[in-house]
């Protein structure tokens, strides 16, 4: 009878272990073998393939370029999405006229779907016909940069850039509503103490907002980094990781080798599994984690 007393939790948590073990840990395991057999493009599995698929995803010439476009991506993604969203949670923190109306626009991006948010953008990105061409030749914008149709998902560099406007413009609400959780949480007591003190508004924010704010911006960037390093609608529908592969990170590249690779990308998609753990312990190492949730 202790025994099943025991066991009494179980019936708890053991739907969420089950959900786990069937989400997560099942397709690893299934990844990872996929990965060390040797699969014709149909699907046809011919054998073992040992540690072939990795070795030649280790010489795929574009590989390099895709490792370093994929941190560039994240970094900056995520490094501008925290700074915005900082100064929009800020905001959104003070009273203002129609601030409620204001807060629920910024669920739109959020609540739009990601890909349809990508098609609009490349809609209005085409060279020809697309919105930003129109407005930037009335502007006589365009034509200083050398053309009156200018081609911005053509062009790598420029593709890239709009790309991460994109990603930037539907992970704002996320983060911005995780970090103004996280300010109303701060009692305004400690704000009256710091102005009695004679503390100046610079001075409150960065000694008593930013560190009483450091757990929401943790959570913030862990689920942002993640979001953002396995982000694939964006770029597939804008690019499809093109001209080439100058604008693939590492998903969408595991996604172009399935095509044609199936071993190959099963191997990609394992190195893909784990640099985002990788990336994820240095992030919460760095920031000490342990000290910020418990503080």
């Amino acid at each position: 009878m202790r025994l099943l007393y025991g066991l009494r939790p179980l019936v708890w948590i053991g739907p969420a272990i089950a959900l786990i073990v069937v989400v997560v840990l099942w397709p690893v395991v299934v990844l990872v073998h996929a990965s060390l057999q040797n699969i014709a493009a149909d699907g046809y599995v011919m054998g073992g393939a040992g540690l072939r698929n990795y070795k030649t995803l280790w010489h795929e010439p574009a590989l390099r370029g895709v490792v370093l476009r994929t941190v560039l991506w994240v970094v900056v993604v995520v490094g501008v999405t925290l700074l915005i969203s900082l100064a929009l949670a800020q905001l959104f923190n003070q009273r203002f006229p129609l601030r409620r109306v204001a807060r629920t626009a910024l669920i739109a991006p959020w609540a739009a779907s990601v890909m349809m948010t990508a098609l609009i953008f490349r809609w209005a990105l085409d060279p020809y016909s697309g919105a930003i061409n129109i407005i930037l030749r009335a502007l006589g914008i365009v034509t200083k940069l050398g053309s009156t149709q200018a081609d911005w998902l053509g062009t790598p560099g420029w593709a890239l850039f709009w790309m991460m406007i994109v990603a930037i413009f539907v992970s704002l609400p996320f983060t911005t509503y995780a970090l103004l959780s996280g300010l109303q949480t701060i009692p305004e007591e400690i704000y009256e103490a710091a102005r009695v003190d004679g503390a100046s508004p610079w001075r409150a924010y960065r000694s008593i907002t930013l560190p009483m704010l450091k757990p929401a911006i943790l959570v913030a960037t862990t689920i942002n980094v993640i979001n953002v390093f396995n982000s694939f609608p964006i770029i597939w529908e804008m690019t499809r990781g093109g001209p080439g592969y100058e604008t693939s990170t590492t998903t969408t590249f595991m996604f172009i080798l399935k095509q044609a690779f199936i071993g190959e990308s099963a191997a990609m998609s394992v190195v893909n599994f784990l640099l985002v753990i990788v990336v994820v312990l240095i992030f919460l190492r760095i920031t000490r984690w342990r000290e910020q949730v418990t503080d």
